[in-house]
């Protein structure tokens, strides 16, 4: 009896699911967001019905009818926001149970991208690829591979690299006999820890300590290396003869280089992975493409070397935090329910030593927490560039397995072809493997060397289908949003791991030239997906991307053009305190509930989103003024990019974020977390903005103000937007005052005082003809 329990038993671990998806509860979320967006629409019906009766001159019906405009963007938006939080769903993994189901786990192939040493120190880059290296794969450790893309062609980055391999056949060995769970060494050797970890198993032997003693020192000694490398000429890096490859080499201008760092050559099961260090072709004439075009070299390179049929990439910032996250990925893309149709699965960024309360606003852990869950629970989160697990066939364009691939859109197998993916027979061959998901490459890794240097030449794309129908998609500074959307288009759906503890770390950008710099990239990126061809209106009507997975990616497109209702709604309450007319209802007015029920509740609210995901009411409103900050900055500065670049100006151009390695966030720095400022013109419109406040302000206080139209002077209403618009930009007003780094520039004061004195002259000329 006993051994037939004990088979039953074994029986439903093998019949269970690999993961389960869990609707939350959100009745309440529902009833505000459906009672903002009544207020909203009550608001717009206010002003179409008053619109006629408001009294005044023709420049206060105009002010009015612009009021009524951006609050229909506003509400357009709300839409939007609505229809993606609708539904809260999270996924639970059970990787046990893909162990015990699984007696083989398939092979996986895993990219690290990097594309500038300075600003992405090899430090960071090393401890990433250490982290991946040191990955849970039970005896399948000869089925991984790890992938590195340096943009830069830098000896420096592969002397880090090299020097890297020979510590991880003491770090990754150490790692898995003490189930050691943080496996990046700059983590795990942070001063922080006071005293040495004990193992997993909370050993604390005598045998540990003495261990971990050497692994620690020969860390240090990993990064003496490195940084004395870096100080060094380069010269005499290049003295030995695996650095010949480098010697008078331009970074953008130089053959492909691939080099076999290390190789699991016994396909140990307990052994290293591969490391595979790459740097493709450049030449100044061939477009190269920023990151996408890196990533598709890293996927032809490893499909003629490896060819696993799943990827992971992550930027080199970006560390395995969580060692078990490859075993947790892939329960939705093995489970049988859902591996016909799961094409990646996404991991949430976040972040490591994140400063207290955010202060910047770019850790995202609201939006990823609610409306991310929003978003997974439709079609599935998109494709957000880092951390993510992708089927392999799906990147070559392949459909679901229960789509018909004669009806629209489709791709099937007979129209792979060497025009599609280049002129490799090698390739080619092992491209139809992955798309029959068989996978398997050559053994020998050294004998597909030549062909990986083929596939890695910058002419190889031309005249084929990558970066249009294969591979990460061309056009856009965020490739991967869309190529997240050209996959979901042909009916594939994604999903979401976000286990605990978290899958993947990274370091967020300080002070406000970075964080402002990185909002534009992002933000003229998805404008850019917006107008191209590959965009979500045009998904869903020839392709199968569902109707409300296109609102939301709509909802993250726009998020540069709100800039400009935004913007305008800004300097409204300045320019009816100047012009001493109104734009919202007199307080007197019964009517004034309707924006200040709005507000009230909205921000209420947001606020209680923040204290269920464990925040602060201080993170709260660091967030409330960078989206003003971003919105009135970085994202105006998107549209200028994107309008510039649709009117054949000028092209938008990737910057990379300057990437800093901290171990903790209790520096004894007064200044700390405080904005930053350069002499970017992107500070210019949040200069110019507070200006016209002040102004407006300050008339107002002496009285320097025309007569109103009877009683359509400005109110109270006005006033409080003007002051809040203020409180929202108070690191500016501090940057007026400041020194330093943590002052605006002159020349931007200047710019800024000089467009806002047009403003203010703008506003009082029309006012005093009418009048006069």
């Amino acid at each position: 009896m006993g051994d037939f329990n004990s088979s039953s038993m074994e029986d439903d671990d093998m019949a269970a699911p690999l993961f389960e998806r869990q609707l939350r509860k959100n009745y309440v979320q529902r009833a505000v967001d459906i009672t903002i967006l009544l207020l909203m629409v009550s608001l717009l019906s206010y002003r179409l019905v008053c619109i006629r009766s408001h009294g005044g001159d023709g420049w206060e019906v105009k002010t009015w009818q612009v009021a009524m405009g951006c609050e229909a963007w506003f509400t357009f938006v709300w839409v939007l926001v609505v229809s993606t939080k609708w539904n809260l769903l999270r996924y639970l993994t059970f990787p046990q149970r893909l162990l015990q189901r699984k007696r083989e786990l398939p092979a996986m192939d895993m990219f690290v991208t990097t594309a500038d040493p300075e600003l992405e120190p090899p430090v960071i880059m090393v401890n990433t690829v250490l982290s991946l290296m040191a990955v849970d794969y039970p005896g399948m450790a000869h089925k991984l591979a790890v992938y590195v893309s340096d943009d830069a062609c830098s000896p420096l980055t592969f002397f880090a690299l090299s020097e890297a391999a020979k510590f991880a056949q003491l770090w990754v060995p150490f790692c898995r006999k003490h189930n050691i769970q943080v496996r990046a060494p700059f983590r795990y050797f942070s001063p922080t820890a006071e005293q040495p970890p004990s193992a997993g198993g909370g050993s604390n032997s005598p045998e540990f300590q003495q261990e971990w003693k050497h692994i620690k020192n020969e860390y240090e000694n990993l990064n003496w290396k490195i940084e004395d490398a870096r100080k060094k000429p380069v010269s005499s890096i290049l003295s030995a003869g695996e650095f010949a490859a480098f010697a008078n080499m331009d970074r953008g201008n130089h053959p492909p280089i691939v080099k076999i760092i290390w190789e699991n050559k016994e396909t140990a099961p307990d052994g290293l992975p591969h490391l595979i260090y790459i740097s493709r072709e450049k030449r100044p004439k061939h477009h190269h493409h920023y990151k996408a075009g890196a990533m598709n070299t890293l996927i032809r390179v490893s499909g003629v070397m490896t060819n696993a049929p799943f990827m992971l990439n992550v930027d080199c910032d970006m560390y395995m935090h969580n060692p078990q996250i490859a075993l947790h990925a892939l329960c939705p893309l093995l489970d049988p329910r859902s591996q016909n149709d799961t094409a990646y699965v996404q991991c949430p960024q976040k972040f490591y030593d994140g400063l207290k309360d955010d202060p910047f606003g770019n850790q995202h852990v609201v939006l990823q927490e609610i409306l991310m869950q929003g978003i997974v629970s439709i079609q599935g989160p998109f494709y957000c560039g880092t951390g993510c697990f992708h089927r392999r066939r799906v990147i070559y364009g392949a459909l679901p397995k229960n789509v018909d691939s004669k009806k629209k859109n489709a791709r099937s197998m007979d129209e792979i072809s060497l025009s599609d993916f280049g002129s490799s027979e090698q390739f080619l061959k092992l491209v139809t493997r992955a798309l029959k998901d068989e996978s398997g490459a050559e053994k020998d890794l050294p004998s597909s060397l030549e062909a990986a240097l083929h596939v890695a030449s910058c002419g190889y794309e031309y005249g084929t289908s990558w970066g249009k129908k294969i591979g990460l998609i061309y056009g856009s500074t965020t490739e991967d949003i869309s190529t997240g959307m050209t996959i979901q288009s042909k009916g594939w759906r994604s999903a979401y791991c976000s286990p605990d503890p978290p899958a993947f770390l990274g370091c967020a950008p300080t002070g406000g030239p970075a964080s402002l710099n990185q909002m534009k990239r992002w933000s003229t990126g998805l404008l850019e997906s917006l107008v191209s061809k590959s965009n979500p209106i045009r998904a869903t009507l020839l392709g199968r991307l569902h109707f409300r997975q296109c609102l939301t990616y709509i909802w993250i497109l726009i998020w540069n053009i709100r800039s400009i209702p935004e913007l305008i709604y800004a300097l409204l309450p300045a320019y009816c305190i100047i012009n001493n007319s109104h734009f919202l209802p007199k307080v007197h007015d019964p009517a004034i509930i309707i924006p200040a029920s709005a507000f009230a509740i909205y921000n209420i609210y947001t606020l209680s989103e923040y204290f269920r995901c464990g925040l602060s009411a201080r993170a709260w409103w660091n967030y409330q003024q960078m989206a003003r900050i971003n919105s009135a900055c970085a994202w105006l500065f998107g549209v200028l990019t994107v309008l510039l670049k649709v009117l054949g100006i000028s092209d938008t151009v990737f910057e990379i974020t300057k990437k800093e390695q901290s171990t903790s966030n209790d520096q004894p720095d007064a200044d700390l977390g405080r904005f930053t400022f350069d002499e970017s013109p992107i500070f210019v419109p949040g200069t110019t903005l507070l200006l016209v406040q002040l102004a407006a302000l300050a008339l107002l206080m002496l009285g320097i103000q025309p007569s109103p139209g009877g009683a359509n002077g400005s109110g109270l209403a006005e006033v409080a937007c003007s002051l809040l618009v203020v409180l929202y930009f108070w690191p500016f007003l501090r940057g007026l005052l400041g020194k330093g780094k943590y002052g605006i520039p002159l020349k931007t004061i200047y710019k800024s005082a000089a467009l806002s004195t047009v403003f203010v002259l703008f506003c009082r000329f029309p006012s005093v003809g009418l009048h006069r």
